[in-house]
C-alpha cells in the first residue's frame, strides 16, 4: 500500500513538472559574471540538453527578451527580461512597503501622484501608487504602464543605467516606435543632461500632453539595482519650473530617505 501511494505521488509530481520550463531556466542559470556570453554548444555541454533543443530554447528566450543574441560573437547574453524580473522582485520584496509612508506624505503635500515603477520591456509598470486629494491628480493605478522612452519614470531608470546596459531597452523602444525613435532619442539625451545637472529627469507633456512629472532613480547595490520613483500630475498645474524647483528636489529627498532605510534594513 505504501509503495503504491509513493508511486502515485511520484506520478503526480511528474505530471506537474514542466520539463521544457525547467530546461529553459537551466539555460538562464548558466550565465554569470564570468560567463557573460555563451553559445548553443557551450550551453548544451553545461546543461546536458541536446543541442537542437538548446537552439530552439535560446531562440524562444531571445524572442521573449530573456536572452540577447550577439551576431558578432554568435553567442547569447542575458537580456533585459531577466533584469526586469530582478527589479520587480526587489521592489516587491521591501522597497514598496518601506517607501509607502514617505510617498503618501509627498502625494498629500503636493496633490500629485507618487509612484514606483518596474521596467517592462519598452514600458514601465506601476508597482506602487499613492494619490493626492486634488481635483487634477493623475489617476493611474498599480499595473498601469507608461512608455519607457518618453515618461519621466522610464527616463530616470535609463539615466541610472550604465550606457552599455541601455542598448537592449533602446532596441525594444525602436521596435515599438520605429517612426518616433529619432525624437525619443533626442528626448532621452536631454533627460540624461537633466539627470547629470539635477539628479532627476522630467517629462513635460511628452508621453501624454496632459501629464507632466519628474522622476528619481533609487540606486542600490552599487548600481546593480535601479528602482525609479516619480511624482506627477496634470500639466495644467505643473509647469517646468515647478518640476525643477519644487517637485524634483522634494522627490529626491523622499528617495534618499527610502534608500537609507533599505540600506539599514540590509545591514
Amino acid at each position: 500500500m505504501r509503495r503504491a501511494v509513493a508511486e502515485a505521488g511520484s506520478q503526480d509530481k511528474d505530471r506537474n513538472f514542466v520539463t521544457a520550463l525547467a530546461r529553459g531556466l537551466d539555460i538562464l542559470r548558466c550565465f554569470g559574471p564570468s560567463d557573460e556570453y555563451l553559445g548553443n554548444a557551450e550551453l548544451a555541454k553545461r546543461t546536458n540538453i541536446p543541442r537542437p533543443t538548446v537552439s530552439r530554447m535560446t531562440a524562444t528566450l531571445t524572442q521573449l527578451g530573456y536572452l540577447r543574441y550577439v551576431p558578432q560573437l554568435e553567442k547569447y547574453r542575458l537580456g533585459p527580461g531577466v533584469l526586469d524580473l530582478g527589479y520587480r522582485y526587489l521592489a516587491s520584496e521591501g522597497v514598496r512597503d518601506l517607501a509607502r509612508p514617505f510617498m503618501q506624505e509627498l502625494a498629500d503635500a503636493t496633490d500629485c501622484m507618487v509612484a514606483i515603477g518596474a521596467p517592462d520591456g519598452a514600458q514601465v509598470t506601476y508597482i506602487q501608487v499613492c494619490q493626492g486629494n486634488g481635483p487634477l491628480v493623475l489617476r493611474l493605478n498599480v499595473g498601469s504602464r507608461v512608455p519607457m522612452g518618453t515618461s519621466a519614470l522610464g527616463r530616470a531608470f535609463l539615466a541610472a543605467l550604465p550606457a552599455a546596459e541601455r542598448e537592449p531597452y533602446y532596441e525594444m523602444i525602436r521596435a515599438h516606435h520605429p517612426d518616433d525613435w529619432a525624437a525619443i532619442e533626442k528626448g532621452l539625451q536631454r533627460a540624461y543632461e537633466e539627470y547629470d545637472e539635477y539628479g532627476f529627469c522630467t517629462s513635460d507633456g511628452e508621453w501624454n500632453r496632459d501629464v507632466s512629472g519628474v522622476a528619481v532613480p533609487l540606486i542600490l547595490d552599487g548600481g546593480a539595482q535601479v528602482v525609479p520613483f516619480n511624482c506627477g500630475g496634470s500639466s495644467l498645474r505643473l509647469s517646468r519650473r515647478t518640476l525643477i524647483e519644487n517637485l524634483g528636489p522634494r522627490l529626491k529627498e523622499v528617495v534618499g530617505q527610502v534608500g537609507q532605510m533599505v540600506q539599514g534594513r540590509a545591514s
